[in-house]
């Protein structure tokens, strides 16, 4: 027998091997997800398969690219031993890889992406401690273990098998003949496509109306891969700045944030410069500002809004008090993206999503404090981590705040978290005290910040509150979260106690939900619903004590602004939800974390998302909190006009973004 043959069956051998094995890490991602499964159809899963197989190929492909450039040589049985090795060592890695995507699906409900990068960039103790205190990572490695002696012994026992007898014939003329349709066929596994047009996409993936179904479908090492190309490139960001024309696009823009008490300000360099006026009558001045940001504070979970497990008493209490809105997003997943939307009004956009840590975070923007005056207000930014993750001092300090106390700053707290900083307990205690200690003589900002409701979610023993127990794997996280509200009563407790309370008002807002099992539209609109309550004295007397418009953390400085009753100019990019006519049912634009190229806009009780600038997306009716689902709407009109205003959105912020024209 030639040995072309031989060496033929050990080359296609060894990549079936590792179509199968990640046909493995596959199916485990689909048994560890298996809740999520529930409303998706077996077709659909099964198609999820087949085209996870087409994105599988293109990763065996390029493992198997050295191997089969070897084949063109006579003598390859002598190269047998180093391709064994090129293949067990490449595919134990991508297995390790397949294993690490089991819990970093599970954290954040997508496929390996440049949130890795953004991880690793980021203080290496703290992730290490993250992921070593909050993950089964002794079970995962035994899991990697196995799967790589069967890898291994599977490769040993190939190449047995097509060991060629030591008679073998061989020729250049034969090897070069099977080596050209072998080229062929590994060329059209890379592409992942026999169509004339591009390689298989990312956007190939999405084939199903369910979020699972369309991850499912995807290889981790792609996309992972894909981030890593794409880092530091402006392509997808390009897309955007050349969507529409940019005058039609900025028009749509300004009578999407333009409101009632608006004075336009148009001047070059300022494309949404106005002033606004609130309406006369309608509550009262506040004198001082404290806004409290949530740790993945999930509105889902609350029980004023329909949660039956007791896990925010604190907050259903003081929701009686205030106003609160009950269909308010996050506009992004990360709280790096909530701190800049909430206090800096400027949302998440594609290819800036680690915005405090890019240069452009450097410019101005039309935040709370700049808004208030520095210098006017005293201010204080209390968080119980340490304010060098996300480059959260130097962006807000670059913003116009002064004073920052972090986990470094507390003296012999209650609780310490190995991996982040004090407990939620202790950041509210040292609140009380600053707030107490400010000169009573000129108004304030506070920011609190809390971060216990975060894995590892390491809180205080014995705990305060009785755990958690019927929600399976969210037990443990929404046992956090009841943690937090804990103190966010106790806090209120106190506060109350306060001599400027009167003249103060309170935003309580989250940074951003978490996954839960209802992955109800293409993007996974339950992780953006978070609340926002306003507290403060005449609040439920002029604005009732609930509030469906839609809004984003964009909204919450215009807002807040227009509380404190007197005019503002600004540019931001949200507006004051509580000026808004009776007709209109409010906004958000939303876009997940990292390299997810996914967008929505969310009006009323409709949401259009949109798997990239240059792709179609669907439009959905849905409903929150205990009555959570979503059905397609085939209004195609309606969707090509929601779309038209995500698409204007994103571009104007984006070119004002780039060019500087963020600030005042």
């Amino acid at each position: 027998m030639p040995l072309v043959f031989a060496d033929l069956k050990f080359v296609l051998g060894l990549s079936l091997i590792l179509a199968l094995a990640f046909a493995v890490l596959r199916l485990l991602l689909l048994l560890c997800n298996r809740e999520l499964t529930a409303p998706i159809a077996a077709p659909e899963l099964l198609k999820s398969f087949f085209i996870g197989w087409r994105f599988d190929m293109i990763i065996v492909g390029a493992v198997m690219l050295v191997p089969i450039i070897l084949e063109l040589f006579p003598g390859l049985a002598r190269m047998r031993g180093f391709i064994a090795g090129w293949v067990m060592v490449l595919g134990g890695a991508a297995l390790l890889l397949g294993v690490v995507e089991l819990e970093f699906y599970k954290q954040f409900h997508a496929r390996l992406n440049s949130l890795v990068f953004d991880y690793i960039k980021e203080d290496p103790k703290t992730v290490t401690s993250m992921i070593w205190h909050g993950c089964p990572v002794l079970s995962y490695l035994a899991l990697w273990g196995l799967l790589t002696f069967f890898l291994v012994a599977a490769v040993h026992g190939l190449a047995d098998l097509t060991t060629p007898p030591p008679a073998a014939a061989d020729s250049w003329g034969l090897r070069l003949l099977v080596f050209i349709p072998v080229l062929a066929g590994h060329a059209i596994a890379c592409r992942g496509t026999l169509r004339s047009g591009p390689p298989l996409r990312w956007g190939d993936a999405y084939h199903s109306r369910h979020l699972f179904a369309n991850h499912l479908a995807l290889n981790g090492i792609y996309t992972l891969v894909k981030a890593l190309l794409d880092v530091g490139k402006r392509k997808d960001r390009r897309k955007w700045l050349k969507a529409q024309n940019p005058e039609n696009a900025l028009a749509t823009v300004r009578k999407m944030l333009f409101q009632p008490g608006d004075e336009p300000r148009i001047a070059t360099g300022k494309p949404i410069l106005r002033c606004h006026h609130p309406q006369p009558g309608r509550g009262r001045g506040f004198r001082n500002v404290v806004v409290i940001v949530m740790e993945s504070f999930s509105a889902h979970h609350l029980g004023v809004l329909g949660d039956g497990g007791g896990i925010s008493p604190e907050f259903d209490r003081l929701a009686r008090e205030g106003v609160l809105f009950d269909h308010f997003f996050s506009n992004g997943t990360h709280t790096h993206q909530g701190l800049f939307a909430t206090l800096a009004a400027f949302p998440n956009l594609p290819g800036y999503e680690t915005l405090m840590q890019q240069p452009q975070g450097a410019a101005p923007f039309s935040g709370l404090i700049n808004l208030l005056g520095p210098g006017i207000f005293q201010d204080v930014y209390l968080y119980n981590g340490d304010f060098a993750w996300d480059n959260q001092e130097g962006f807000f300090r670059n913003q116009g705040m002064t004073r920052f106390i972090g986990r470094f700053d507390f003296e012999n707290p209650r609780f310490s978290d190995p991996t982040w900083g004090v407990s939620d307990q202790d950041m509210f205690d040292r609140a009380l005290e600053e707030l107490a200690r400010l000169d009573p003589d000129k108004p304030f900002l506070a920011v609190l910040q809390t971060l216990s409701n975060h894995l590892p979610f390491t809180i205080p023993e014995p705990l305060p509150i009785p755990r958690v127990e019927g929600y399976g794997a969210l037990d443990g996280h929404l046992t956090a979260m009841r943690y937090a509200d804990w103190a966010l009563g106790r806090f209120f407790v106190e506060a109350k106690k306060l001599r400027s309370y009167a003249d103060t008002l309170f935003v309580l807002v989250g940074d951003h939900g978490f996954c839960v099992p209802e992955q109800i539209t293409d993007i996974e609109l339950l992780r953006f619903h978070i609340p926002l309550l306003l507290l403060g004295g005449g609040l439920q007397e002029h604005y009732g004590a609930r509030c469906s418009v839609v809004g984003s953390q964009v909204d919450v400085v215009p807002t807040v602004l227009g509380l404190m009753g007197r005019p503002f100019t600004h540019q931001c990019w949200g507006r004051n939800l509580l000026n808004l006519v009776p007709e209109d049912p409010g906004f958000a634009v939303i876009k997940p974390s990292s390299s997810d190229t996914m967008t929505a806009l969310i009006e009323g009780e409709r949401l259009y998302a949109k798997p990239d600038a240059g792709e179609c997306g669907r439009l959905y009716d849905y409903r929150l909190n205990a009555r959570a689902g979503a059905e397609l709407n085939p209004d195609r009109e309606l969707a090509r006009a929601m779309e038209a205003r995500l698409v204007a959105y994103i571009q104007t912020a984006m070119a004002a973004l780039v060019n500087g024209e963020t600030g005042l």
